[in-house]
């Protein structure tokens, strides 16, 4: 074929390039620098600070202006993090790249995508990604599935002239098409970017942090609203009155809960990376922490994918040599052998029969023919898909070797061809052919593991169910005690979930069977990963929750995974979970954090706004409070180890911790403020700074409080920040900035008592409100 379709000449090629007839897709479709620049600085809770940050200039408080520092913190860390992380993952995505063999001057060589020119001609094999829109040139038996482009479930076989679509994928045969459209004109560009986006998209703690944002804008310009004018009728110069209303917004706002929320999925995306694990969205991190359910197939998942012939056993009258002459011209007739039939070809050579017609292996049918003029029609597959009603005693020997794990093909003759997919008939067996395939050593512990943190696990395969259940079983995967046959699957959904509920292990499952069985476990609120690295993988790895691919799979599975494992180590996966689950419980309890602050500074805006006294702090005493009980420890929180079960009901559960916690410690500070504030002896500067104390003793209870279970380091943790605000108390250059004048030893009495009440109310309710697991993190 390479004499007849030699494809382009250099000059021809170099002609095109001059042309810019080129597959023009960016290899690393990823936000630019002023892209990242822009998303991290031109943010709403920067827009908001910012303004804030005028009004208190405006007002003449330039030392007040403190809290703006949030704002290039968080502008800072957010692009430093994101360009770390796009460093790492365009180095990785480089080898996950999809790739394209171009013939050129009568010659194969591997390309990348973008290297195409027009009218390059392409080889294709089964679970190559076709990767420009072309016309197909030569073919054997090549189908092309194109249900990711339209829908249609069922592949189309390809001839001579066919149109093929970039986007579609090779589910069996081999041939060469010529590029007719290439680079913007193609699907490509638009699936290469589609597929390989780094992005913060399908998270339900975003979904839930931004929810609350967006309550927040509609409640603290009222309330600030409503505090400025009664400050206004209330204080003697309006500048106090904006300072107030100043300070008063800024508690309100949850200035580091986006940063730290970004921050925690990027270290986990870049934590992963360094793992050689290529994350395609910062989600995914989370999105395999919350997987209940992982589907997994067996060739290249649990097993090695490294398959060996094991033997050959012989049928009814024909002889060794005969079977191996047979498997030999088998594994010669075809361009592309998979993995089986490359096993096959080390032990046999080619015996020079000529080849007439041939059917490629196809995952829907189950079985390859290749006819041979003058000796018959041969088909190698399935034995019970093979066997004749009345091969009792051969179908016996393939169950008993297939029970004990290995993989069984049957060699079969026949003097009729086959019609479509319509075997031929009166097939005689010629020989078993034994197949070892070995599981991977780390299988049965990393099984074990997800079955402990509650994953059920489902193993579907395209293998004999015996086969395969007895190759679950050498992983450790439980009920396994007899593989389903899917060909007895219900087509209906809610019958086929019921199977599914019932049985861990299935065999003979065809490619859209996958998909459907993917489809019915999340219609019973399963959330679904799918392993695989095959082309018969694709369709269920498109629709999982999370697709999982191996980075020695097809280029067509790890183009629509979410998650590829590059170095093909199975034993990634727990550290997935390991990360996710770190993502979603630190963004908890940092959310409960910050969400608190918000609570009670809404509170407490609301009943001096009632009351019309003077605002308990000053911006500078809030930033302090925020600092040390909230900003500082949160970010220690937010990247901590924490592989807690994670649970479902994120913004519920952390709504009804903070409200009743931020209601607390507002009304508890704001009655010691108006108590001290009364006092003969007692100036407003020493009533605010009272107030602060009292603020910062629970904010530090709420801290020890979210940070359970306790270990040495959270307490200590607890202890720094509370040390570090006592040394702004003992400096006499911190204690005059933040305008904290220490208060007589009566109120100090007064402010025991009610961060002791503040404390164990806090405790008390949240204790009544709390369903968290008691397991140790």
């Amino acid at each position: 074929m390479a004499t007849e379709h030699p494809g382009l000449s250099a000059a021809e090629v170099a002609d095109r390039v001059a042309d810019g007839r080129v597959n023009d897709v960016p290899d690393t479709p990823v936000r630019t620098l002023p892209q990242i620049v822009g998303a991290n600085v031109l943010t709403p809770v920067n827009a908001i600070i910012g303004t804030l940050f005028v009004l208190i200039l405006v007002a003449g408080f330039p030392a007040d202006a403190l809290f703006a520092g949030v704002v290039v913190s968080n502008s800072v860390i957010g692009i430093a993090q994101e360009v770390q992380a796009r460093r790492t993952l365009n180095a990785l995505a480089v080898l996950s790249a999809p790739k394209a063999r171009v013939r050129r001057n009568g010659t194969a060589e591997e390309i990348g995508v973008s290297g195409v020119v027009a009218d390059d001609l392409l080889e294709l094999s089964p679970g190559d990604q076709v990767v420009v829109d072309g016309e197909v040139v030569a073919g054997i038996g090549l189908e092309i599935d194109e249900s990711l482009l339209t829908g249609e479930s069922d592949p189309v076989e390809k001839t001579i002239g066919d149109d093929v679509m970039s986007g579609s994928f090779v589910s069996a045969g081999s041939g060469l098409y010529r590029a007719t459209k290439v680079g913007a004109e193609s699907y490509a560009a638009k699936l290469a970017e589609e597929a390989r986006r780094f992005e913060l998209a399908g998270s339900e703690l975003r979904q839930g942090v931004n929810l609350v944002l967006r309550w927040l804008t509609f409640v603290i310009p009222p309330a600030s609203a409503l505090l400025l004018l009664r400050q206004l009728e209330t204080q003697d110069r309006w500048q106090d009155a904006l300072q107030a209303t100043v300070a008063a917004a800024v508690a309100m706002v949850p200035d580091g809960l986006v940063l730290l929320t970004s921050l925690s999925f990027i270290t986990g995306v870049i934590a992963l990376a360094r793992r050689q694990a290529l994350a395609k969205e910062l989600a995914s991190v989370e999105l395999l922490a919350r997987v209940d359910t992982l589907c997994l197939d067996k060739t290249g998942t649990i097993t090695t994918g490294e398959i060996s012939l094991g033997g050959v056993v012989t049928l009814g009258d024909a002889t060794d040599t005969e079977a191996g002459e047979v498997l030999g011209a088998l594994g010669a007739s075809d361009p592309s052998p998979n993995a089986t039939l490359q096993a096959i070809v080390a032990h046999y050579g080619s015996p020079g029969w000529d080849v007439g017609e041939s059917m490629p292996f196809s995952s829907a049918r189950k079985w390859a023919a290749t006819e041979f003029p003058g000796r018959g029609t041969f088909y190698l597959g399935a034995p019970d898909i093979l066997f004749d009603a009345d091969d009792d005693e051969e179908q016996a020997m393939a169950d008993e070797a297939a029970a004990r794990g290995t993989r069984v093909l049957l060699v079969t003759r026949s003097d009729h061809g086959w019609q479509g997919d319509q075997l031929g008939e009166s097939r005689t067996p010629i020989a078993l052919v034994l197949l070892e395939d070995t599981v991977r050593p780390d299988a049965e512990e990393i099984l074990g593991y997800f079955q402990q943190q509650g994953v059920e696990l489902k193993v579907i395969s395209g293998d004999n169910p015996a086969t395969v259940a007895a190759v679950a079983r050498r992983a450790g995967v439980s009920d396994t005690a007899n593989g389903y046959d899917a060909r007895r699957l219900p087509e209906e959904q809610e019958a086929l979930a019921d199977v599914l509920d019932d049985t861990t292990v299935f065999g003979r499952v065809t490619p859209h069977q996958k998909r459907a069985m993917v489809h019915a476990l999340q219609s019973r609120g399963r959330t679904v990963a799918m392993t695989g690295d095959g082309v018969n993988d694709v369709l269920a790895l498109k629709d999982a929750d999370m697709g999982i691919a191996m980075g020695a799979g097809s280029s067509s599975t790890r183009a629509v995974a979410q998650l590829v494992l590059l170095d093909n180590k199975f034993a990634t996966l727990p550290r997935v979970l390991a990360e996710g689950r770190k993502v979603i419980n630190n963004i908890e309890r940092v959310a409960n954090l910050f969400l608190t602050k918000a609570a009670y500074a809404v509170l407490l805006t609301a009943l001096v706004g009632i009351a019309g006294s003077p605002f308990p702090f000053l911006p500078r005493q809030l930033t302090l409070i925020g600092t040390f009980s909230i900003g500082l420890p949160g970010f220690f929180l937010a990247l901590a180890p924490n592989d807690s079960l994670v649970r479902r009901g994120f913004l519920e559960r952390v709504l009804r911790f903070s409200i009743p916690a931020g209601a607390i410690a507002g009304a508890v500070t704001y009655v010691l403020y108006e108590i001290v504030r009364r006092m003969d002896d007692v100036t407003l500067p020493e009533a605010r700074t009272a107030a602060t104390v009292t603020l910062l003793l629970i904010g530090l209870a709420i801290l020890i409080i979210i940070s359970r279970p306790l270990k040495p380091w959270k307490i200590g943790l607890a202890a720094a920040m509370a040390g570090m605000y006592a040394l702004n108390m003992v400096l006499p250059a911190a204690r005059e900035y933040f305008e904290l004048d220490l208060p007589p030893s009566s109120v100090w009495v007064a402010i025991a008592i009610a961060g002791a009440i503040g404390a164990g109310g806090v405790a008390l309710t949240t204790h009544l409100f709390d369903d968290r697991p008691t397991t140790a993190s």
